[in-house]
């Protein structure tokens, strides 16, 4: 359990993930501090913590604006450059117990040499950009902790949704079921029967909560997932039966999908065209109350019930749409 009055602060904490671990640190009893510039109003804040107007990437108003306050845990959820990190190491330096970093797990081995992934699984990703940053904000990170005990955990979500949908191409907002409710092709890499992971982030929260003032958690990385294991197949039908439509998936090779563009390519060869497992031994070993309960089936439910709240949150992305429809089209004239 987490010790009550744990004081801790999130830079970012309104987040498709971090609102909802924000929420799960109010209710362990946390002494929690939200630090970002208040421009957020897609997502519900909770109430009753300390709020921190202030840019964490500009080191003079951050500082200001920390001034005198010290913490038990820094989390960082929008930490995304080597640089990001150099910041959170001069400002937090000697003013915290626990300082967690949160990475992703597409910096794991792509393509990976053995099936299960662990947190020993190499870092390495060739075809996006992003997971490398992620990866060199790790290795400074762990630098700093074998140079000066900097006493740095690193968390590493897997296609995490709350206020957004899983998807394999195209925007994690409403344009996919948006494109299913107007009978729209679907794209689905490959034959689609790859095999993913998605974590609701009620899920997410449990383990990641544990970990907070976890003192064993120094100098360690975690993965943080469901353990239930679906095809893209099966992710594109449940989201279809959770509307209420038939989905019209339409399968196209990943190589013909990733022509369309560096972002398209870097999240599927750099993510999702790979099959993944993960082993959870570790994040359940630290934080043994931690068990993943919300099927898909009933995730992907209140992910759309969120959307149905408020009829603005129903944004369509025209590009991606526009783009999508590209592809098809594309595979349609060479291939039928």
């Amino acid at each position: 359990m987490v010790r009550s009055k744990l004081k801790v602060l999130f830079i970012g904490g309104s987040g498709n993930i971090s609102s909802i671990c924000s929420e799960a640190a109010l209710a362990a009893g946390i002494d929690l501090f939200l630090l970002n510039r208040g421009e957020s109003t897609k997502l519900r804040c909770p109430e009753k913590y300390h709020r921190i107007r202030a840019d964490i990437r500009n080191p003079s108003q951050a500082a200001e604006a920390l001034n005198g306050l010290d913490f038990d845990v820094v989390v960082d959820w929008v930490g995304f450059s080597p640089a990001d990190i150099e910041m959170d190491i001069q400002l937090f330096r000697g003013r915290v117990k626990q300082f967690i970093f949160i990475s992703t797990a597409s910096a794991y081995q792509k393509p990976l040499s053995y099936p299960v992934i662990t947190e020993s699984t190499p870092l390495h990703n060739p075809y996006w950009e992003y997971s490398r940053k992620k990866i060199s904000c790790e290795m400074r990170l762990m630098d700093a902790y074998r140079e000066e005990l900097f006493p740095v955990t690193i968390v590493r979500p897997s296609h995490t949704y709350n206020t957004l949908v899983p998807v394999a191409v195209g925007k994690s907002n409403y344009t996919i079921p948006w494109r299913m409710l107007n009978g729209k092709k679907i794209i689905v890499p490959g034959d689609g029967t790859s095999l993913w992971t998605v974590t609701h982030a009620e899920d997410f929260a449990k383990g990641f909560i544990g970990l907070l003032g976890n003192m064993h958690a120094i100098g360690h990385s975690f993965h943080i997932t469901s353990d239930e294991i679906l095809t893209w197949n099966q992710i594109y039908n449940t989201i279809g039966d959770a509307l209420g439509v038939e989905a019209s998936l339409i399968h196209i090779p990943t190589d013909f999908i990733s022509r369309f563009g560096e972002d398209v390519r870097g999240t599927l060869l750099g993510d999702k065209a790979w099959s993944v497992i993960f082993d959870n031994s570790k994040i359940k070993s630290f934080v043994p109350q931690f068990k993943a309960t919300i099927p898909f089936a009933e995730g992907i439910k209140k992910t759309l019930a969120w959307f149905d709240e408020d009829e603005k949150r129903k944004q369509i992305d025209v590009e991606s749409d526009r783009l999508m429809d590209q592809i098809v089209s594309a595979f349609e004239k060479v291939y039928r």
